[in-house]
């Protein structure tokens, strides 16, 4: 039975169709058709029932789809513990924000997939938060602060940012000095996230309220520059406005404690050794020298 039938049935059982886990694995339609009828006619039952919305898993395909993703990972396993040092293979599918990710992350995916010339590197930049698990991601890299989930995390360099307001609306509104003072005022988020901020050793949180809110910085500076309130945003995001004088610090008396950068994978007894080498390469570029990281969740 062929291994990379298994992994094709994998991904049209978790995305729902063959279109979508075409999308996800940078093929045609039709191979990924041909691998599922392949892999039906071997066991000689019909694993996905089709429709005109996608694919269902049959009684039978339900049964095999968990048998068939610990087979796949399993393979990937014993690749790995056999040749430890030896080439990459196979795919590496990240989700990485858009807020930076192009300028300050895709050199270094770029130059893992130079490293490594038979590793296929797909990368989808967006703000959303995105599901790993649901929507077939091998690892996802986030900025920001984490909330708790089952997934696992590695911090791999530091964010610095801090509250920026324009000149005009702080001369209609005033500029918040403490961290209670900020329910006073419009804040521009990107979503219902908490803001965190030092008083000398101790960490207060922050849940400000707000009525413009976006996923990505760069619309936020736009809120900003605009008057509509005060936003968080990084340093590498607001050092030339602030120079410029478009935008001005806020509350630096209780400036937010140091973000981070993480590299989240799904829970799994055997972490894939790409998604190892990617985070240790990015941890090496941090140390070289950490970028202006983005927005993130």
């Amino acid at each position: 039975m062929d291994i990379e039938e298994l992994r094709t049935f994998v991904e049209v059982a978790d995305a729902g169709g063959v279109s979508s886990a075409a999308r996800r694995l940078g093929v045609s339609k039709s191979i990924v058709s041909r691998q599922l009828a392949r892999l039906e006619a071997d066991l000689g039952v019909q694993l996905l029932a089709r429709n005109t919305r996608g694919a269902a898993l049959t009684e039978a395909g339900v049964i095999f789809r968990d048998h068939a993703a610990r087979a796949c990972v399993e393979m990937d396993a014993a690749r790995e513990r056999i040749l430890p040092n030896g080439e990459l293979s196979g795919r590496l599918r990240i989700a990485a924000p858009l807020t930076f990710g192009p300028t300050h992350l895709a050199p270094v995916l770029a130059d893992m997939a130079r490293r490594h010339p038979q590793l296929h590197v797909h990368t989808v930049y967006s703000d959303r938060f995105v599901d790993l698990i649901a929507e077939g991601f091998d690892c996802a890299i986030r900025f920001g602060y984490l909330q708790d989930s089952n997934l696992i995390a590695r911090h791999v360099g530091p964010i610095y940012g801090k509250l920026v307001a324009s000149p005009d609306y702080i001369k209609a509104h005033g500029s918040p000095e403490t961290p209670d003072e900020l329910v006073d005022h419009q804040a521009l988020m990107q979503g219902t996230e908490a803001w965190q901020f030092m008083d000398g050793d101790k960490i207060i949180t922050v849940r400000p309220q707000g009525r413009f809110k976006a996923d990505n910085g760069a619309a936020l500076v736009a809120a900003a520059l605009a008057g509509l309130g005060i936003a968080w945003l990084p340093d590498g995001i607001t050092d030339d406005y602030i120079a410029s004088g478009a935008l001005v610090a806020v509350m630096t008396r209780h400036p937010p404690p140091p973000a981070g950068v993480y590299v989240i994978r799904p829970p799994s007894p055997h972490p894939a050794r790409k998604v190892r080498v990617l985070t240790e390469m990015l941890i090496a570029c941090f140390e070289k020298a950490p970028p202006p990281a983005g927005v993130g969740h």
